[in-house]
């Protein structure tokens, strides 16, 4: 019985190792490399034609890059992949009856959309704890931004800042103004449900917070360190 549980515990250390063997060597080469495709691309792809058109970083506004952190992760230079600190307010909210807050980083969405599958099961949710960690480690907050902008879902079909820039205002990514990418940070939510065109009155609500939290960062975002100093006073 002994030699029976000691197999068993030597072949479950043996998958973890592999596992984490093989979950770091794929997160090492899409450190490096524009991101193919997503599971969420796949199953659009289905039904739809897919907008996607991969953008470094430098070639995506600073305002965007503003615009999306203040819309959906206000610590994203502070934290390692978890925000303790937006949980806990999400939680907060949620019991007053406010309208219900979640508390995903940009570093978790970016561990959903480019590593895992789109539904709400416990597994999944553990894997994008997981995965997001592990691309903190590994990634800088550079890369983590540029993957984020460049395969998020803006619209049916449309992944990516460049082509929900020319889907929406006729431009590419690198030249929006500071209103239309506070239009298109304001979408994320439910970019289904939500118009950057034809934007609705809470839609436009959330622009105008937007653009408020993007004046306050000068409405340029930088990775300098006095940029992130200014977070923490």
């Amino acid at each position: 019985m002994k030699k029976v549980v000691n197999h068993i515990l030597k072949t479950v250390a043996g998958f973890i190792l592999l596992f984490n063997i093989l979950a770091l060597f794929w997160v090492i080469i899409y450190a490096f490399i524009p991101i193919p495709v997503t599971k969420l691309m796949v199953i659009e792809g289905q039904e739809k034609e897919i907008k996607y058109e991969w953008r470094n970083l430098d070639h995506i506004s600073g305002r965007l890059q503003l615009a999306v952190m203040c819309a959906e992760d206000q610590y994203f230079l502070l934290h390692n992949g978890l925000d303790f600190r937006s949980i806990k307010q999400a939680e907060e909210v949620n019991k007053r009856g406010g309208n219900m807050r979640g508390a995903s980083t940009i570093s978790q969405q970016v561990a959903k959309n480019a590593f895992l599958w789109p539904d709400r099961t416990y597994a999944r949710k553990a894997s994008e704890l997981y995965f997001a960690l592990l691309i903190e480690m590994v990634w800088s907050k550079e890369r983590i931004m540029e993957v984020y902008l460049n395969i998020a879902e803006f619209g049916d079909g449309i992944f990516g800042a460049e082509a929900a820039s020319q889907a929406y205002f006729k431009r590419s990514a690198d030249g929006i103004s500071i209103t239309q990418a506070a239009r298109l940070a304001a979408i994320l939510p439910s970019p289904k449900r939500y118009s950057a065109v034809a934007p609705s009155p809470y839609v436009q609500r959330r622009v105008e917070w937007i653009k408020k939290q993007m004046w306050y960062w000068g409405y340029e975002m930088t990775y300098e360190e006095e940029f992130v100093t200014k977070m923490t006073q």
